[in-house]
């Protein structure tokens, strides 16, 4: 198994979650600089299109900087060839690992594609996927990311099948792809998953556990490491509109409102220069209401800028609200 950067990060360490159209090349850079997580994921990209004429268009959620080291390009599929094709480029792109996702629960991945969470119930498949993908990383380590299960939670036997196929760390979503996250995640599972690892494996060099679900800021973090054990957790949806997430030294509740502005002009302005040629506007728009709370005015600040075409009036609109104050 190769371990790669993973054996020189912290105990606990805390990760940053990989969420398409969110977790993008220009929110990434504004997080590596202001509350820089242990270790950062890309957006999952498709195997399958990286394999295909359309490649270029897909390499854009593979743009990165050096500031954001370690960074781990997740992917997704079911063709083990092209996963190893896909680690092959991950490798010479100079990332430091390559994640395959076997945990997302959306139709379009699991259902259409056989992707995904779908792979929880493909156990064969998914170790020649794992095989498939170590051969092309070479020196990077290979990761997995899944949840307890599909339709039930069958943590005791998926987790051993992942094992047996050593992987250098399993993030563990602690809901099935049924529960989606309608329910609180199960955070008792991840204990049971760190204990299932050190069952399996009492070397030094065993695969690792994070825990993911539910998780809002870093002292809720580090509760979960204390509750269940787990080496990392990782932490998606607490980093809307809070690229402060994982700074120890400052809190979010005391950021003062014009600086949350400033930074929402400088996402949006990285998002029109580093991805204006290729994603709609639209998408920075859902970072807005998260950026945009908690003072007087919030609300009608947040309606105007649903109304911005392009950074030019995002910033005339923060300054006619500024002024009026």
């Amino acid at each position: 198994m190769s371990s790669g950067f993973w054996k020189n990060l912290p105990r606990p360490f805390f990760a940053l979650a990989p969420m398409a159209n969110v977790t993008d090349a220009a929110f990434r850079r504004v997080i590596a600089k202001y509350g820089k997580p242990d270790v950062m994921w890309t957006e999952f990209v498709s195997c399958d299109g990286l394999c295909s004429p359309g490649r270029s268009e897909l390499l854009i959620d593979f743009k990165y900087t050096e500031s954001e080291r370690p960074i781990i390009a997740q992917v997704f599929g079911s063709k083990p060839e092209n996963y190893y094709q896909t680690a092959l480029l991950i490798q010479e792109l100079g990332f430091d690992g390559v994640d395959i996702n076997m945990g997302c629960p959306e139709k379009s991945i699991s259902g259409k594609q056989c992707s995904g969470a779908a792979l929880i119930e493909q156990p064969a498949l998914a170790a020649e996927i794992i095989a498939a993908t170590k051969r092309g990383a070479g020196p990077l380590p290979v990761s997995v990311k899944t949840r307890l299960g599909y339709n039930k939670n069958v943590l005791d036997t998926w987790l051993k099948q992942l094992l047996e196929a050593q992987p250098a760390a399993i993030t563990i979503h602690a809901r099935t792809k049924k529960e989606m996250s309608l329910v609180p995640a199960h955070w008792e599972e991840v204990a049971k998953a760190v204990a299932i690892r050190d069952a399996f494996d009492s070397s030094s060099n065993k695969t690792l556990i994070l825990g993911n679900g539910d998780v809002k800021d870093l002292p809720e973090a580090r509760a979960r490491v204390a509750q269940t054990g787990c080496d990392g957790v990782m932490i998606g949806r607490g980093i809307f509109g809070n690229p402060w997430l994982f700074n120890k030294e400052r809190d979010y509740r005391s950021i003062p409102m014009e600086e949350k502005l400033a930074v929402l002009l400088e996402h949006t302005r990285l998002f029109e220069e580093l991805l204006g040629e290729h994603k709609n506007f639209a998408l920075m728009k859902k970072h807005y209401k998260a950026y945009v709370n908690g003072f007087d005015g919030a609300k009608e600040l947040r309606v105007q800028l649903m109304e911005a075409e392009d950074s030019a009036g995002v910033d005339a609109t923060i300054k006619t609200f500024l002024a009026a104050r």
